[in-house]
């Protein structure tokens, strides 16, 4: 069995991350908390047995905190949210010994560990696992081969996100098992709640 889990990181520049929050916090403290976030991410995903996969917003970052021995370091591509996530997808299930492949973000600070393990075990059951998200969307997503059509034609950054994926797995008569619902931290509203659960503020 390999087990390959792909991080999606924004670059970590001024004024390009939570750009929602920084209209409330400013760019300065956006940035720091997104940079929180990462950390927080690193820690609950270093005890992982798993290929570990960062893929960059728009190019790899050698001297940050992922090093070269323990983490692939790749760059999205695609037109959408969507396309990155198949591509990323497709580029770890292109291994023919990867048979389950698990895809998180960056920005969700009660993601812990043991989350992520249930989600791994959840796919030797189930053909999909899916972390649902309070926004409507998803914060994990897992699967035990590729499926390009839970990516095509569906509304990104909206509350439908989540249904319209469960939707194409019934089209496919497919097995899914939902994790516990988590909230990302988008708005300052969200960091309010989010500090608690860090690992390292």
């Amino acid at each position: 069995m390999h087990r390959v889990l792909l991080v999606f990181q924004k670059n970590l520049e001024l004024g390009k991350v939570k750009t929602r929050l920084a209209a409330s916090v400013g760019d300065q403290k956006a940035f720091e908390i997104y940079l929180q976030l990462v950390k927080h991410t690193k820690n609950i995903i270093e005890p992982i047995e798993a290929e570990k996969q960062i893929w960059y917003s728009s190019l790899v970052d050698d001297n940050d905190i992922w090093d070269l021995e323990n983490y692939g370091k790749f760059v999205q591509f695609g037109k959408d949210l969507g396309a990155r996530m198949a591509n990323s997808f497709n580029n770890a299930f292109s291994d023919p010994d990867s048979n389950q492949v698990v895809i998180i973000g960056s920005d969700c600070a009660e993601l812990t560990t043991k989350i992520i393990n249930d989600a791994f075990e959840k796919l030797k059951f189930h053909d999909f696992v899916l972390g649902p998200a309070k926004d409507g969307g998803y914060y994990l997503l897992g699967m035990n081969t590729y499926q390009s059509l839970l990516f095509e034609n569906i509304e990104w950054s909206t509350s439908n996100v989540l249904q319209s994926t469960l939707t194409k797995i019934n089209d496919l008569n497919k097995k899914y098992y939902l994790l516990v619902e988590l909230n990302d931290v988008d708005t300052i509203e969200d960091w309010e709640k989010a500090k608690k659960y860090l690992t390292e503020v």
